[in-house]
């Protein structure tokens, strides 16, 4: 008889890109939806390809000297399994855990043919499309027909928020078909609760924050908020030691103390709250142990705030002389030569600054609390100090002209940013702005909308302008590759040079479809220039990356 464990975590589920891919472009290649992803890839052997997969391609490992390992969609060890995992553990549960579902299909259908598992728990923290979801509940129940599968996160949440009672039914009960659903922006003490039912063969009543499988679309369950303190949780990574790698992600804190206008986290995370500085280090020292990690991303919302706190993390994170760098978000506004000086002391590679617009006017439409000089002054920092910046950036908010468009092009090109991505402005009705949709005339959701000054078509024409008139600062493409990838190319001995060349000459081929879109296949001399932008320190032989050869793609 097999071993029954308590619950099976997993983690997160990249999508096929080609498939992806084709799923946006039915949409139709002149929605916003589709003009937004056409910026990040290129067609190469008749294949959408990122520029996670070109790299695969052109410097594969193979088992010879002086190549390069891939990349890989489960690159970074997931926090939300890390979390989940040490919160189940310390409440008597037993758990297995599949990082990626991408990367590990077969080593997913080994345990569920290897192991009885009470439940499956299936994370939802990054999508914003049902496919992924439906591809793993598919693979489970083909492999573990027995398993009572348990949906929970932010996706699942997000649907109860913005959807009717009969849509959530058939989404749940006929789209998805898992067994519960956890409705709830935290959830950990819900699944506890099935997971104690199920463990005591007790029928599981209708309780709060859960919805079952097949329950009429008016019995959803009353939805109330879990208060689960983080440094009562923080992660015992002794738990993963085997299967952490070289990069992880770790939070401190839960929320984000602001409220930016076109960002619903705050409305659906809670209230905020951060760990102490002693539980932090407590689970740093822990993930150091571990032996393995090179680099960890903090993935708070915002690291830097509260900045009495952040620096005293900072300070604690110098005397333990930890052996990985780490990157985070960072709000620059709150930035000082102190502060810069203790980051680049502790480690600091790089931070993701959520600058969003170059214009007055539309940072205080967007309640960013910030003006264009304290971000260059930060920048400045930032660059004295050599910790690297990757800006990001909305364009087509409301309030959006072709002139605050402009101020934002001109602010990318004199920045000081060494890495920038522009993106359309995606509208939510879960956001803060939703409640001045009629101060804005704001008409649409998602990527097709309407506002007073732009609609999403002129918006998506401007990001356009950026991509192909910026230069410098380097364009990060996203899509399995993102500014996490620059890391993971660093972590692999490239250095900053050759990183830069390597997606310059990737965004040369894109730029080169945008302005001929008629074209089924990139030219053959982009495909060169990537080559040789990767050739040159690892000298491999021409021959070895000939177009002829077969070779799959690992990402």
């Amino acid at each position: 008889m097999n071993k029954q464990i308590d619950c099976l975590i997993i983690g997160h589920n990249e999508m096929d890109f080609a498939e992806y891919e084709a799923g946006v472009r039915k949409m139709g290649t002149n929605t916003g939806a589709f003009r937004d992803l056409d910026l990040n890839f290129i067609r190469y052997r008749g294949r959408p390809t990122t520029a996670g997969e070109i790299f695969n391609l052109f410097s594969r490992d193979g088992g010879k000297a002086g190549s390069i390992k891939p990349l890989t969609p489960g690159e970074t060890f997931s926090g939300t399994v890390a979390y989940l995992g040490t919160y189940l553990n310390r409440r008597g549960f037993s758990f297995h855990y599949i990082n990626s579902f991408r990367d590990e299909k077969e080593k997913l259908a080994e345990k569920l043919k290897n192991f009885t598992y009470r439940t499956i728990a299936v994370t939802t923290t990054l999508y914003v499309s049902v496919f992924p979801i439906t591809e793993i509940v598919d693979f489970i129940k083909e492999h573990h027909s027995g398993a009572k599968i348990v949906l929970g996160g932010p996706f699942i949440y997000t649907q109860y928020r913005t959807q009717n009672a009969i849509y959530l039914a058939y989404l749940f009960n006929t789209v998805i078909g898992a067994d519960y659903y956890v409705i709830n922006p935290q959830g950990e003490a819900a699944l506890v609760e099935i997971l104690r039912h199920l463990k005591n063969d007790i029928p599981l009543p209708q309780i709060d924050n859960v919805y079952i499988k097949s329950t009429a679309e008016d019995q959803f369950p009353e939805v109330s908020r879990e208060n689960n303190i983080l440094a009562d949780n923080m992660v015992d990574w002794d738990l993963f030691s085997g299967g952490v790698g070289e990069c992880a992600n770790l939070r401190t804190a839960i929320s984000c103390p602001f409220s930016c206008a076109f960002c619903g986290f705050p409305r659906h995370a809670g209230k905020y709250q951060t760990a102490g500085v002693e539980e932090i280090e407590k689970e740093l020292i822990s993930l150091d142990k571990v032996g393995t990690v090179k680099s960890i991303q903090f993935i708070d919302d915002t690291f830097n705030v509260p900045v009495k706190r952040f620096k005293e993390i900072l300070r604690m994170m110098i005397r333990n002389k930890f052996g990985f760098k780490w990157y985070s978000h960072f709000r620059c506004q709150f930035a000082d030569a102190e502060m810069i000086e203790l980051m680049k002391e502790s480690g600091c590679e790089g931070v993701f600054l959520g600058i969003e617009s170059g214009n007055d006017q539309i940072l205080k439409n967007m309640n960013k609390a910030v003006n264009i000089g304290k971000y260059l002054k930060g920048i400045d920092l930032l660059k004295k100090n050599e910790i690297l910046s990757y800006g990001s950036f909305i364009i087509g908010f409301p309030g959006e002209t072709d002139e605050t468009a402009g101020d934002t092009l001109r602010f990318i090109r004199e920045s000081g940013l060494d890495f920038y991505h522009a993106q359309l402005w995606y509208c939510e009705p879960i956001t803060p702005v939703w409640g001045d949709r009629e101060k804005y005339r704001l008409k649409g959701n998602g990527f097709e909308w309407s506002h007073r000054t732009m609609d999403s078509k002129g918006a998506s024409d401007w990001v356009d302008k950026i991509f192909m008139s910026v230069e410098d600062p380097t364009w990060v493409p996203l899509n399995n590759f993102e500014f996490d990838g620059v890391f993971h190319l660093l972590h692999r001995g490239l250095d900053l040079h050759k990183i830069k060349r390597f997606i310059e000459s990737f965004n040369n081929a894109v730029r080169d479809k945008i302005k001929s879109p008629h074209l089924e296949e990139t030219g053959l001399n982009y495909i060169e220039e990537i080559k040789k932008s990767l050739e040159e320190e690892e000298k491999l032989p021409a021959d070895d990356l000939s177009d002829e050869d077969d070779v799959d793609f690992n990402f």
